[in-house]
């Protein structure tokens, strides 16, 4: 057992225990270069034990299978210490508590949260599935899924996950949570594929929206609504279909599964039964729209107009409200009549900055249009403007992953590259924004990926490209009237200082360069007004950390000071 204040690689310092199993502890841990808090699981190795030898073989088939993914919904695996008697397992720590414990406090769980769980499950296990190989989670259960205190939730414990292998007829071993294990996980009943995932989400379903765990009496899944009759027929429907005994009855695969509930109210019988009312009531209104035909063909020449008095109206509605929120929905119903009108998505990019937090709820609202509509606005000369002013939403306001304790910044980032590639891609080096979208790329794609490449020693080189385009971004953000925009840009660079300032010294950076650029951050942070709560807390932040920074260029360069006072000396 670790014991707390120990020190592992000169990097992670042990600060308490959070975590035990049979044969591992999980510590939380600080590292010491990138101040930064992460879960370390320790693995001890014992030997001419057969059992501990499934532990280590499972902790590092896990630890291989999660360093190469990165989904909002994973924990990340950064690092992998491999010693004589003891593993340790270096990765994100994950606030909150689990579904399991969630069921022990409160008891059944209300079907819309089940709802909105599930479709992350489900988008996280269609990552997986689409890896090449497909990944196989195999041990969905409540306890492997951790609520978080912003109310997202991720999906731990890789242990029995594996690599999907055409030319298997069958697993070689029984493994995952009885009760929650498909049957084809018990041996000798073929190979488990995405739809074994699908049953294991489908009894998960069962047991968060009723209570009743599948591993106690009447060891069984039963209709939902014989629990509680008010819960939903239609999701009752999808759950019964996830846990079939025959894969070939299930949902095939998650998209499927996504569609259905999503649509889990058309899976209602009374629904259906509607439907087919609705069948018979067209058959007449086919005979009433023949005689209607040619007035339609009249009519359709007054339609444009229509469409574009309704949509004038609408603008006018927006730009009137008072309210952001009121902004959002008239810009949101504008697109839905004209569903390329970039004054619209600039009306609700701006509404959704009002507050400075870009939602999620707010997401879903422009994804939806942008989903439906993003062909057509590809082929528009004016998109690479929208990818870019898409690309600053995301990078400097989005929501998602962030916390009382911590900063979403990384997320931020790499959910914006994406748009800033657009901006790119669909644009020309003529562009106004063509440059600054392309730093902006480069700078995410470095945040996204260092991690790894530290962890593979292949980053090496990568820091002096990496200050260059920092020193590039603050002079782009001279001219930018917004003071987030400003000041998160100044965090980004006074935090690499602090991080990364031995790293840039070995990437040829001098030290005068970085004292002098680490001035100018600072200067401009210290001249930047602020007209918000927010805004004011954010400078007040990146002072704060100036000081860590500053010592950071000192400690980089201590060694070389000292060499050269060895050498006047001599």
């Amino acid at each position: 057992m670790a014991a707390i204040g120990t020190v592992i690689e000169d990097k992670y310092e042990i600060l308490k225990l959070i975590g035990r199993g049979g044969m591992s502890e999980v510590y939380l841990a600080m590292d010491k270069n990138l101040n930064k808090q992460w879960a370390v699981k320790e693995i001890k190795r014992i030997a001419h034990d057969e059992n501990n030898q499934v532990v280590v073989q499972s902790a590092l088939v896990e630890a291989n299978l999660m360093k190469k993914l990165d989904h909002p919904c994973l924990p990340r695996i950064v690092d992998i210490i491999e010693r004589e008697d003891v593993i340790f397992v270096v990765m994100d720590y994950v606030e909150g508590e689990s579904l399991n414990k969630v069921l022990e406090k409160e008891g059944a769980i209300a079907q819309e949260y089940v709802i909105e769980w599930a479709q992350d499950l489900c988008s996280v296990l269609d990552y997986l599935h689409m890896q090449n190989p497909p990944i196989i989670y195999r041990d969905m259960k409540p306890g492997n899924i951790m609520l978080q205190p912003n109310g997202n939730i991720k999906l731990i414990d890789f242990g029995i996950a594996r690599e999907y292998k055409e030319q298997n007829l069958e697993d070689t071993m029984s493994l995952g949570t009885k009760g929650y294990a498909a049957p084809e996980q018990f041996g000798g009943k073929g190979q488990t594929d995405a739809r074994t995932d699908i049953y294991c989400l489908g009894t998960t379903m069962y047991h968060l929206v009723t209570g009743k765990s599948p591993t106690e009496p009447p060891y069984e899944i039963v209709p939902i609504r014989q629990w509680n009759e008010n819960l939903s027929a239609g999701l009752e429907n999808i759950i019964l279909k996830c846990t079939k005994p025959n894969p070939d009855d299930r949902y095939q695969n998650c998209g499927e599964l996504i569609y259905a509930l999503d649509h889990y109210e058309e899976e209602d019988d009374e629904y259906r039964s509607k439907q087919w009312r609705k069948v018979n009531a067209f058959a007449l209104m086919v005979v009433f729209s023949l005689v209607f035909a040619c007035l339609g063909v009249i009519c359709k020449a007054t339609g444009f107009f229509v469409n574009q008095n309704d949509y004038n109206h609408i603008m006018q509605q927006a730009q009137v409200a008072s309210r952001a929120e009121d902004k959002a929905i008239a810009y949101a119903e504008a697109i839905d009549v004209n569903p390329t009108s970039y004054e619209a998505y600039y009306g609700m990019i701006d509404a959704f900055k009002d507050d400075a937090v870009f939602s999620l709820e707010e997401e879903a609202m422009l994804n939806q249009r942008l989903n439906e509509n993003l062909n057509e606005l590809r082929k528009d000369e004016n998109y690479p403007q929208l990818a870019f002013e898409l690309g600053k939403l995301y990078w400097f306001y989005y929501d998602y992953g962030k916390t009382e304790s911590s900063d979403n910044q990384i997320t931020r980032m790499k959910s914006a590259i994406q748009w800033f590639d657009d901006a790119k891609e669909y644009g020309n080096e003529s562009d106004d924004n063509y440059m600054t979208a392309y730093i902006y790329s480069e700078i995410g794609t470095f945040h996204r990926d260092i991690t790894l490449n530290v962890e593979e020693a292949s980053d090496q080189g990568l820091y002096g490209d990496y200050f260059a385009n920092l020193q590039k971004l603050v002079d782009m953000t001279a001219g930018e009237n917004s003071e987030i925009v400003q000041l998160e840009v100044y965090k980004l660079c006074m935090y690499s200082i602090e991080n990364y300032a031995r790293k840039f010294k070995a990437d040829g950076i001098e030290q005068s360069e970085l004292t002098d650029f680490y001035n100018l951050v600072k200067d401009s942070v210290g001249r930047t007004e602020v007209t918000t709560e927010k805004t004011e807390l954010l400078k007040n932040e990146v002072m704060n950390r100036s000081t860590y920074a500053k010592q950071a260029i000192e400690n980089a360069f201590m060694a070389r000071i000292q060499e050269e006072s060895k050498e006047d000396g001599e």
